[in-house]
């Protein structure tokens, strides 16, 4: 008989519920809350569909799969986030197998949609905006102006994911090698560091002051607690309202990170580093975020016209 893993021992897979394989499936996953937090919701989803329509969620088939997609996308759901709900409970699937609690994944066989990874939907902001982004920071005031300003200048200087800004700690801070860095688990569970500039660092300095030196969550309330990521969304919306971006409602933190790539690539940085930078694992993922790749200003025919013309000069 399959076993389940579970905080009691294993348990037979008869007698293990959905949500027993939930909680085995994450707690063998190297991801960080965020990560964990959003696959725990879209399964729960799929699990609360099943029970809605009577479907057996150990004998789900790649039909009802199909219309648990279509459902979403009549909502309407974006593809991508279809397809990033549809891919949690595909790796869910895929444990259960393993477990041997299911004899086949039926993710596999579903009619997913298809998405575009030359696409992003974020709403990318120009390098003059996110100047006058952080010249609203800058002249802002109050209790909480100096933490917004580090904040908005972490996550435009080095392009941080919201989860990876929000989950840093005092102790992530350091000296490596002349450069002043962060330390933080990207996505995956990967331990990353970061050098800051010189901009971040005064930014960094000068929150620091204001906090003290006691350990615990770098970015903090008022109360002491860590600042979590819808007021870090708020808190890009409001500066961008003050700072007369036309987008400014449809912005998000992910739109710093998008136009650090795009800045990043458009100054000629090689895409390897910006991809290290940004801790992706497929290239392709980094040229999405690269808008100005398609600047014909940048076609290889005029570098391999000027290197002849070199050779054979009139």
């Amino acid at each position: 008989m399959a076993l389940v893993p579970h905080q009691y021992g294993a348990l037979p897979a008869g007698t293990a519920s959905a949500e027993d394989f939930t909680e085995a499936w994450l707690a063998n996953r190297r991801l960080s809350e965020h990560t964990r937090d959003a696959y725990r919701r879209d399964v729960a989803t799929w699990l609360a569909w099943c029970r809605d329509r009577g479907v057996e969620p150990l004998r789900a088939t790649f039909l009802d799969v199909n219309a648990y997609a279509r459902g979403l996308e009549a909502r309407p759901m974006a593809a991508a986030t279809v397809a990033r709900k549809l891919s949690g409970v595909s790796s869910w699937y895929d444990f259960l197998v393993k477990l041997q609690a299911v004899p086949v994944n039926p993710v596999g066989g579903a009619d997913r949609p298809y998405v575009d990874r030359d696409h992003s939907s974020t709403v990318g902001l120009t390098p003059d905006e996110v100047d006058a982004l952080l010249t609203a920071a800058r002249r802002a005031e109050g209790p909480t102006a100096v933490r917004h300003r580090a904040v908005l200048v972490l996550l435009a200087d080095l392009g941080l994911r919201v989860g990876e800004l929000v989950s840093l700690d005092l102790a992530d801070v350091g000296w490596e090698r002349g450069h002043r860095t962060v330390r933080f688990v990207g996505k995956g569970g990967k331990a990353r560091r970061r050098a800051l500039t010189a901009g971040a660092s005064a930014a960094l300095d000068e929150y620091l002051r204001q906090r003290g030196a006691h350990d615990g969550p770098l970015f903090v309330t008022a109360s002491g607690a860590r600042i979590d990521r819808h007021a870090v969304f708020r808190l890009v919306r409001r500066l961008a309202k003050q700072a007369g971006i036309a987008a400014a409602d449809r912005l998000s933190p992910h739109s710093l990170r998008h136009s650090f790539a795009t800045t990043a690539r458009a100054e000629g940085v090689p895409l390897e580093d910006v991809q290290d930078a940004m801790g992706h694992a497929d290239p392709r993922t980094t040229r999405r975020y690269d808008r100005d790749r398609f600047n014909l200003d940048r076609d290889p025919a005029y570098t391999i016209a000027a290197a002849r013309a070199r050779r054979n000069p009139a």
